[in-house]
Parts: structure tokens; C-alpha cells; sequence
């Protein structure tokens, strides 16, 4: 059966020629989660409007769990840490230091107003993104995210290694993906991870996989792999406390 997601033309989300630069953030701290909320909300208004740039802001937030539109409240089952509704797609999630985190606000609306095909895109970054790593990150049809086949820990296991949820106002994207740097494994066992409840499937991280890699590595690797689905992104880059 072709997988109609890698069939997909990714190249149209290139950005316009002429438009700004797409504007790159890192967050020096952890963000607390309502503070994320309230300055994507804030950001994607003004995008929608002309009067800000697209943006991709890294971050990593403090040990948290978010339930999407498809979240299920026995999907969490030990409230260890604060949980947000996001109001995202997907399900119940982990997020905590050790991941990184990217939010992506883009104006769909003038490169391709297609949300199927812009979750794809978003999995082919994150791909393109483990590659640099020598990491082989794959799609599933049945399962949103990226993942690595396990032979290690027996036939057809495979571990999630990244997220995605998002979501769309007036065709400016937010929310965006997850990748697990060295987060603390352990914290999603409080959790059905995305809903994912067969043993088969687990949760790993670039770490755990046995490679010595940083932050600042992945972020590298991020930007360069942005540049080569979503069009150059220029040199605007941009550390802030928060």
C-alpha cells in the first residue's frame, strides 16, 4: 500500500519570493506553558494580519502533560505533573526539559492551504532533522509522529522519537513538533503517549538511541532541514530569557 504522505509535494510550501523572512527564536529558559499559549495566540494574530513575520520559536517547557482536541482522560493515568488543555490536535502528550520543542507559526495561506499535507511536511522536517544524526526516522499511516524500529527490543518494536500536533487560525499555523533530545523517559510512562496503548510501541529519545548530542546540535540540524522543506529562513535569529 503507497503511503500517499511520502507521496506528497513538499516543495510547495516553500515561501513566496519577496515575502519576509521567516524569524527564528530560542528560549534561553523553560517557558512556562500558559506563556507559550499566550504569546503564540498573540503572534499568530499579528501574522494573520501582515503586521509580524512567520516565526519558529524553540523552546523546552517544564515537566507537563497537554491533552489535544482528541485527548481522553484515561489517558492520563498518574497526574504527576500540571496538565493544559491545548487545544491542539492529537492526544495527551509529555512535554519537559530534554525536548525540544518548536512551535511554528506560518502562513499557510500563502504557501499551500493544506492541512494534510502540512502535517506531512512537518514529518518530513523532522526526518530530514534525525538524518543528520544518521538516525532513520519513519512515518506510520496509522500513527502521527515519527519513529524508529526497535529490533533491540524484539520483532516489530519501534519507539516514538518526535511529535506533532497542530493547530490553524485564519491559515497561520501553531503548535508544531517535539523531538526527544535527553528528556527523562520515565515521565511518559504516566501517560498513554498519543493514545499508542500496544506494548510494541514505546517512546525514545537521541540519547537513548546511544548519541552524545545536544541541544545546540538539534538545532543546527533543524534549521538547515527547515530551510530545505519550508525555503530558506535568512539569517534572523533571535535568543530571549523566556
Amino acid at each position: 500500500m503507497v503511503n500517499d504522505r511520502q507521496s506528497l509535494d513538499l516543495t510547495t510550501f516553500a515561501r513566496p519570493s519577496g515575502g519576509d523572512a521567516v524569524e527564528w527564536r530560542i528560549s534561553n529558559s523553560p517557558v512556562p506553558y500558559p506563556d507559550s499559549l499566550a504569546a503564540m495566540d498573540a503572534r499568530v494574530a499579528a501574522i494573520a494580519t501582515g503586521e509580524a513575520p512567520e516565526l519558529v520559536w524553540l523552546l523546552e517547557h517544564p515537566p507537563l502533560y497537554t491533552s489535544g482536541t482528541s485527548g481522553k482522560a484515561d489517558d492520563l493515568l498518574d497526574a504527576r505533573f500540571p496538565t493544559f488543555q491545548s487545544g491542539r490536535g492529537g492526544q495527551v502528550t509529555y512535554h519537559g526539559p530534554g525536548q525540544r520543542v518548536a512551535y511554528v507559526m506560518l502562513d499557510l495561506k500563502g504557501r499551500r492551504p493544506d492541512v494534510r499535507a502540512y502535517v506531512a511536511s512537518l514529518e518530513e522536517w523532522i526526518i530530514r532533522t534525525l538524518a543528520a544524526f544518521n538516525v532513520r526516522g519513519e512515518r506510520r499511516e496509522d500513527r502521527v509522529g515519527v519513529w524508529v524500529k526497535r529490533p533491540d527490543k524484539g520483532p516489530g518494536h519501534e519507539d516514538k522519537i518526535a511529535a506533532i500536533g497542530v493547530r490553524l487560525r485564519r491559515w497561520v499555523s501553531f503548535h508544531g513538533i517535539a523531538i526527544n533530545v535527553e528528556p527523562d523517559l520515565s515521565h511518559f510512562q504516566a501517560i498513554v503517549p498519543c493514545g499508542v496503548v500496544d506494548p510494541r510501541y514505546g517512546v525514545t529519545s537521541l540519547v537513548d538511541l546511544g548519541l552524545p548530542v545536544t541541544m545546540a546540535d538539534v538545532d543546527i540540524a533543524l534549521r538547515q532541514a527547515f530551510s530545505e522543506v519550508f525555503g530558506d529562513t535568512a539569517a534572523r535569529l533571535r535568543e530571549t530569557a523566556i
